[in-house]
């Protein structure tokens, strides 16, 4: 009776783990990506700061995980400003030099005139400069918006405002000249994203193109 109770038990171990071993450590929880007094992020001394769980910044400059990242889901809330342009980047290699060196999924205020009328994969929800966002979802300024973005290797998933709005395969872009569509990749984004490692640093823009840029509620969470 021991033996079998015993046997049970070892049973019942590995089927646990099994079943939620994947899931079972702290890092497989959704966590905020960065602390409450950004001790783990990186950044220029005086230009982010938080203020009742907001953060924005002061200047065009990133703040940065202190961790490279390879699948995740990166969940957060974003506020424009008239005319805010800014983005969230993702597979960063090169934090000092990260135009050519990450992908950006783009935040811009669409209903001002300068943003509006730009070019689609400048707009809200594209993979800025390479794809184009499906449609136009982002609210008016001063309201807040929600980003899911999920990156499994090669294969990012944007969902703003419970939208689907983009899905791209990274490997499909082949060239630093020409989407596939046809369409030209401005020249200082000049990586093919099929050349670029899909592990590296996340981060945020900060205020680009004179309007500030709000961000609360930043999570990630690793995947396999």
């Amino acid at each position: 009776m021991f033996r079998k109770s015993l046997l049970l038990f070892v049973i019942s171990v590995l089927l646990s783990s099994v079943i939620y071993g994947q899931c079972s450590e702290k890092s497989c929880e959704p966590q905020n990506l960065f602390k409450d007094d950004l001790s783990n992020a990186i950044f220029p001394e005086g230009v982010w700061t938080v203020e009742d769980g907001i953060l924005t910044a002061s200047e065009d400059e990133c703040i940065w995980s202190e961790k490279e990242y390879d699948n995740f889901v990166l969940d957060l809330e974003f506020k424009t400003e008239d005319g805010t342009n800014s983005g969230v980047i993702v597979y960063c290699n090169d934090t000092k030099n990260w135009i050519p060196n990450s992908v950006e999924i783009q935040i811009a205020d669409d209903y001002s005139e300068k943003w509006g009328k730009a070019d689609p994969t400048w707009q809200c929800g594209a993979v800025f400069g390479h794809l184009a966002a499906s449609k136009s979802v982002v609210k008016k300024p001063g309201e807040w918006n929600h980003y899911n973005i999920t990156c499994r290797d090669s294969i990012i998933t944007i969902v703003l405002n419970d939208v689907e709005v983009t899905t791209m395969n990274m490997q499909l872009w082949k060239s630093a000249d020409k989407n596939p569509d046809g369409t030209t990749i401005p020249s200082w984004l000049s990586t093919p994203f099929a050349e670029l490692p899909t592990k590296g640093y996340v981060g945020l823009q900060g205020k680009h193109a004179g309007a500030s840029i709000f961000f609360r509620n930043i999570k990630i969470k690793e995947i396999k």
